[in-house]
């Protein structure tokens, strides 16, 4: 007997909202009991709290605030925990982190009508969604980012991640949050270079899709540097929002291509981050990244040095350090490696974002090598002399 296949096609409609505000769980702000509210209006909702301790140590008050604004809501929220993980690109480095995640969501109950709230930078916010998006298939997730990086970038698209075999997000799911809400008074207590740090994120995407929203970067550079909260707010604002127009019109949420535009500057950035043992922050790794790149599109002939020039002196206005630490052929060989490891993360063809002027991206399945080499030391020469 001849037994025909059988086909069947879906569509699953995602959708996820992106709030501002300052002092969330104040007694006067009502948008986080509204936004469970919104997923069940006349029910009592469980929670269950993960929190950066880095966040903590900044905001010491914030679990009894937690507790007692669920208290003042308590006929919509039911507190059950609030586990503290350590921040940094270590939380992602340790499963356990995951297993503890995922052993509170079982011993307090959580469904897949409860929600993981997740307080804390990118990397906390990687994991915890990782751990809500494999327990029961996948529990609510709300996301409240405290970093620059985290609210314009790493807390706004549909990955959650962690790292193993010596590689970034080896292990992860796309997996939407229900929603994600900016709080900006966590901003006022980052330390200097984390608040410099996820300025990358937003002058990549700024080169990649939008010239004006580049100038507007470059008229900012001081007042970004000097922690003028509006210039950040703004900037935080329109990179949130081409993110998730990247995501919903991009034609490809959860990158079954090998094009990855948002990942422009991304492959040394991932590699700079393992060599450095994560004492780098992904922000400036980032940065060295798409500095790389940009030299390395110029010595191409995609864009010219005055171009070249002008995104390099934004970025060191704002405060970035732009060198690539390697100062042997032993770290150069490594660094290249990571070229390779980009191409084995996304699948298929290798594909590298550059650029061919500010606001046009491209993509290139090959690079030269030697050329690349090049554009380290070229690179790298050009900080000696904005130093000196």
């Amino acid at each position: 007997m001849h037994l025909k296949p059988i086909e069947q096609s879906f569509a699953v409609n995602f959708k996820y909202s992106l709030h501002f505000t300052s002092e969330v769980f104040g007694s006067n702000n009502g948008l986080l009991a509204e936004v469970i509210k919104s997923y069940k209006p006349n029910e009592q909702v469980k929670l269950l709290f993960v929190v950066d301790d880095g966040v903590l140590k900044n905001h010491p008050k914030l679990i009894e605030s937690i507790r007692n604004y669920c208290l003042l809501h308590s006929s919509q929220l039911l507190f059950t925990e609030c586990l503290a993980i350590s921040g940094g690109e270590i939380a992602k480095n340790n499963y356990d982190n995951v297993d503890r995640i995922i052993s509170a969501i079982n011993n307090n109950g959580i469904c897949r009508h409860s929600f993981v709230i997740v307080i804390g930078g990118g990397a906390v916010i990687d994991m915890a969604g990782y751990a809500a998006s494999v327990a029961h298939r996948g529990v609510k997730l709300i996301r409240i980012p405290t970093t620059v990086l985290s609210q314009n970038d790493a807390a706004i698209g549909v990955k959650n991640g962690i790292n193993a075999y010596n590689k970034k997000n080896f292990i992860g799911t796309f997996a939407p949050p229900y929603a994600i809400i900016n709080d900006n008074e966590f901003l006022t207590s980052l330390e200097q270079r984390d608040w410099i740090a996820g300025v990358a994120e937003a002058i990549k995407v700024a080169l990649i899709k939008d010239e004006i929203f580049f100038k507007t970067i470059k008229d900012n550079a001081i007042k970004l540097k000097e922690r003028d909260m509006d210039a950040m707010l703004q900037s935080i604002y329109r990179c949130a929002e081409m993110h998730m127009e990247h995501i919903a019109k991009g034609g490809d949420p959860f990158e079954s291509g090998s094009s990855r535009p948002l990942d422009f500057g991304h492959w040394s950035a991932h590699k700079l981050e393992q060599m450095s043992n994560y004492s780098l922050r992904h922000g400036e790794a980032v940065a060295k990244g798409i500095a790389l790149d940009l030299t390395y599109s110029q010595l191409v002939g995609f864009i010219s040095v005055e171009i070249l020039d002008e995104i390099l002196a934004v970025m060191l206005d704002i405060g970035f350090d732009l060198s690539i630490p390697v100062s042997e052929d032993k770290e150069m060989q490594e660094l290249l490696k990571g070229i390779q490891e980009f191409r084995e993360h996304l699948g298929g063809e290798l594909t590298i974002t550059l650029i061919n002027g500010i606001g046009k991206k491209m993509d290139v399945h090959k690079i030269d090598i030697e050329l690349m080499k090049k554009a380290v030391n070229t690179l790298n020469n050009k900080c000696k002399i904005n130093k000196a």
